[in-house]
């Protein structure tokens, strides 16, 4: 049974913020979670919002997500982040990621950006295997680097600032 693939509305952030959790419990951060439903309603909708969530949606339930946001490249110009692309685990295996994931590089290429990134676990095997097949450069040599609130707080006190 096929699922329909659409932009996300506001009903269905309480969904999308049930698959992100269970991202997290996937990805062996299951208390890292701070965003809310009020949250992805309030930068997820609407004329200006931040981010645009495709979701893949069978019978009213929300089975997959993908969410992505505009980035700019001082090399390319503007190009889409995929933050994440989180399907059900019940639902894997369905075509449904692939489905989503294709939503994502259509919407990229039809804004006529020239780049669509994003970031995979180097132990998610079957992630990397994923986008290697669909002709996606998984960059190895390249590191993820991020600063939470409380590493900024540290810099900045260490710089008198905070």
């Amino acid at each position: 049974m096929q699922a329909t693939i659409r932009k996300a509305e506001a009903d269905d952030m309480a969904q999308v913020l049930r698959l992100i959790k269970e991202l997290a419990v996937y990805e062996k951060e299951p208390y890292a979670v701070e965003v809310t439903v009020d949250d992805l309603i309030a930068y997820g909708t609407g004329n200006n919002a931040d981010f645009t969530c495709f979701v893949a949606e069978r019978d009213t339930e929300i089975l997959g997500i993908a969410l992505v946001y505009y980035r700019f490249s001082t090399w390319k110009g503007r190009t889409v982040h995929l933050e994440d692309l989180i399907v059900r685990e019940q639902y894997r295996g369905e075509g449904l990621g692939m489905a989503l994931y294709t939503e994502v590089i259509k919407y990229t290429y039809e804004l006529g950006l020239k780049r669509v990134e994003w970031v995979v676990l180097d132990w998610n095997t079957s992630a990397v295997d994923f986008y290697e097949a669909s002709g996606a450069n998984v960059m190895k040599e390249w590191n993820t680097v991020q600063m939470d609130t409380e590493a900024m707080k540290t810099f900045l006190s260490k710089k008198g600032l905070a």
